[in-house]
Protein backbone atom coordinates (compact mmCIF):
# COMPACT_ATOMS: atom_id res chain seq x y z
CA UNK A 1 0.00 0.00 0.00
CA UNK A 2 1.07 3.64 0.02
CA UNK A 3 3.16 3.50 3.55
CA UNK A 4 5.47 1.18 1.98
CA UNK A 5 5.76 3.92 -1.06
CA UNK A 6 6.52 7.02 0.50
CA UNK A 7 9.54 7.93 2.88
CA UNK A 8 7.05 10.89 4.52
CA UNK A 9 4.34 8.58 4.28
CA UNK A 10 6.09 5.55 6.44
CA UNK A 11 3.69 6.14 9.65
CA UNK A 12 5.16 5.16 13.11
CA UNK A 13 2.02 3.04 13.98
CA UNK A 14 0.21 1.85 10.88
CA UNK A 15 3.60 1.08 8.81
CA UNK A 16 5.10 -1.28 11.05
CA UNK A 17 2.11 -3.65 11.70
CA UNK A 18 0.16 -3.01 8.16
CA UNK A 19 3.21 -4.12 6.02
CA UNK A 20 4.73 -7.16 7.78
CA UNK A 21 1.40 -9.02 8.30
CA UNK A 22 0.55 -7.97 4.79
CA UNK A 23 4.24 -9.22 3.35
CA UNK A 24 4.72 -12.51 5.47
CA UNK A 25 2.20 -14.14 2.78
CA UNK A 26 3.85 -14.77 -0.27
CA UNK A 27 7.47 -15.76 1.38
CA UNK A 28 5.65 -18.15 3.93
CA UNK A 29 3.56 -19.72 1.00
CA UNK A 30 6.95 -20.28 -1.36
CA UNK A 31 9.30 -21.51 1.67
CA UNK A 32 6.42 -24.18 1.99
CA UNK A 33 6.55 -25.04 -1.51
CA UNK A 34 10.35 -25.40 -1.65
CA UNK A 35 10.54 -27.37 1.83
CA UNK A 36 8.28 -30.00 0.88
CA UNK A 37 9.75 -30.45 -2.68
CA UNK A 38 13.24 -29.97 -2.08
CA UNK A 39 14.27 -29.66 1.44
CA UNK A 40 15.76 -26.33 0.86
CA UNK A 41 15.24 -24.05 3.53
CA UNK A 42 15.81 -20.62 1.66
CA UNK A 43 12.24 -19.65 0.36
CA UNK A 44 11.37 -16.88 1.98
CA UNK A 45 14.42 -15.38 0.86
CA UNK A 46 14.71 -16.24 -2.26
CA UNK A 47 10.79 -14.47 -2.29
CA UNK A 48 11.95 -11.69 -0.80
CA UNK A 49 14.82 -11.09 -3.19
CA UNK A 50 12.53 -11.28 -6.30
CA UNK A 51 10.01 -9.14 -4.64
CA UNK A 52 13.00 -6.37 -4.02
CA UNK A 53 13.78 -6.68 -7.11
CA UNK A 54 11.13 -6.09 -8.69
CA UNK A 55 9.68 -3.42 -6.46
CA UNK A 56 13.07 -1.28 -7.61
CA UNK A 57 12.31 -1.59 -10.70
CA UNK A 58 8.78 -0.50 -10.29
CA UNK A 59 10.28 2.36 -8.40
CA UNK A 60 12.90 3.12 -10.97
CA UNK A 61 10.55 3.52 -13.95
CA UNK A 62 7.52 4.38 -12.67
CA UNK A 63 8.65 6.75 -10.19
CA UNK A 64 11.93 8.07 -11.32
CA UNK A 65 11.39 7.42 -14.84
CA UNK A 66 8.24 8.86 -15.47
CA UNK A 67 8.00 11.86 -12.89
CA UNK A 68 11.45 11.78 -11.86
CA UNK A 69 11.01 11.45 -8.27
CA UNK A 70 13.74 10.98 -6.27
CA UNK A 71 14.62 7.10 -5.28
CA UNK A 72 15.25 8.01 -1.73
CA UNK A 73 11.89 9.30 -1.42
CA UNK A 74 9.90 5.98 -2.52
CA UNK A 75 12.52 3.36 -1.45
CA UNK A 76 10.69 0.01 -0.48
CA UNK A 77 10.88 -1.29 2.96
CA UNK A 78 13.53 -3.59 3.71
CA UNK A 79 12.64 -6.82 4.31
CA UNK A 80 15.73 -9.32 4.13
CA UNK A 81 16.27 -9.64 8.24
CA UNK A 82 12.72 -10.98 8.48
CA UNK A 83 13.07 -13.70 5.55
CA UNK A 84 16.64 -14.54 6.65
CA UNK A 85 15.27 -15.35 10.21
CA UNK A 86 11.89 -17.08 9.27
CA UNK A 87 14.19 -19.64 7.20
CA UNK A 88 16.63 -20.06 9.69
CA UNK A 89 13.87 -20.80 12.27
CA UNK A 90 12.31 -23.22 9.54
CA UNK A 91 15.82 -25.13 9.15
CA UNK A 92 16.90 -25.55 13.13
CA UNK A 93 13.55 -26.27 13.89
CA UNK A 94 12.34 -28.51 11.04
CA UNK A 95 8.63 -27.40 12.37
CA UNK A 96 5.70 -25.47 10.46
CA UNK A 97 4.31 -24.92 14.22
CA UNK A 98 8.00 -23.46 15.11
CA UNK A 99 8.17 -21.44 12.65
CA UNK A 100 4.74 -20.25 12.14
CA UNK A 101 5.13 -19.00 15.59
CA UNK A 102 8.72 -18.14 16.28
CA UNK A 103 9.49 -17.05 12.90
CA UNK A 104 6.06 -15.23 12.28
CA UNK A 105 6.87 -13.24 15.70
CA UNK A 106 10.38 -12.29 14.61
CA UNK A 107 9.58 -11.28 11.14
CA UNK A 108 7.23 -9.09 12.27
CA UNK A 109 9.68 -7.90 15.35
CA UNK A 110 13.35 -7.48 13.05
CA UNK A 111 10.46 -5.25 10.53
CA UNK A 112 11.03 -2.00 12.43
CA UNK A 113 14.87 -2.31 13.73
CA UNK A 114 15.54 -3.50 10.13
CA UNK A 115 14.67 -0.29 8.70
CA UNK A 116 16.23 2.18 10.95
CA UNK A 117 19.65 2.25 9.17
CA UNK A 118 17.67 3.74 6.03
CA UNK A 119 14.89 5.51 7.77
CA UNK A 120 16.94 7.53 10.31
CA UNK A 121 18.22 10.35 8.42
CA UNK A 122 14.69 10.87 7.72
CA UNK A 123 13.59 11.42 11.31
CA UNK A 124 16.15 14.41 11.89
CA UNK A 125 14.53 17.49 13.12
CA UNK A 126 15.28 20.45 11.27
CA UNK A 127 13.38 24.32 11.36
CA UNK A 128 11.83 24.59 8.14
CA UNK A 129 10.04 28.33 8.04
CA UNK A 130 9.08 28.75 11.45
CA UNK A 131 8.17 25.24 12.16
CA UNK A 132 10.37 21.89 13.65
CA UNK A 133 9.79 18.93 11.24
CA UNK A 134 11.18 16.15 9.73
CA UNK A 135 13.31 15.97 6.59
CA UNK A 136 11.09 13.36 5.62
CA UNK A 137 8.16 15.73 6.32
CA UNK A 138 9.48 18.92 4.00
CA UNK A 139 10.16 16.25 0.96
CA UNK A 140 6.76 15.53 1.13
CA UNK A 141 5.82 19.25 0.72
CA UNK A 142 8.75 19.73 -1.58
CA UNK A 143 7.56 16.89 -3.80
CA UNK A 144 3.78 16.94 -3.95
CA UNK A 145 2.39 14.08 -5.22
CA UNK A 146 -1.19 14.82 -7.28
CA UNK A 147 -3.30 12.35 -6.03
CA UNK A 148 -2.70 12.95 -2.40
CA UNK A 149 -5.50 14.04 -0.58
CA UNK A 150 -4.59 16.60 2.34
CA UNK A 151 -5.87 14.76 5.44
CA UNK A 152 -3.49 12.05 4.39
CA UNK A 153 -0.35 14.91 4.41
CA UNK A 154 0.27 15.52 8.71
CA UNK A 155 2.84 17.03 9.60
CA UNK A 156 3.82 16.73 13.75
CA UNK A 157 3.34 19.33 16.26
CA UNK A 158 4.57 19.66 19.67
CA UNK A 159 4.48 15.96 20.85
CA UNK A 160 1.02 14.64 19.37
CA UNK A 161 0.54 13.56 15.77
CA UNK A 162 -3.10 13.73 15.09
CA UNK A 163 -4.74 11.91 12.66
CA UNK A 164 -8.28 10.58 12.05
CA UNK A 165 -9.51 11.63 15.66
CA UNK A 166 -6.23 8.95 17.01
CA UNK A 167 -3.79 10.94 19.05
CA UNK A 168 -0.25 9.13 19.90
CA UNK A 169 2.04 11.05 22.27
Amino acid sequence: GDWDFWVDWKDRRLWVTVVPIVLITFPAAVQVLLWERLRLPWGATVCVLGLLFGEWINRYFNFWGWTYFPITLCFPSQIVPGAILLDVVLLLSGSYLLTAIVGGMAWGLIFYPGNWPVIAPYHVPVEYNGTLMSVADILGYNYVRTGTPEYIRMVEKGTLRTFGKDVAP
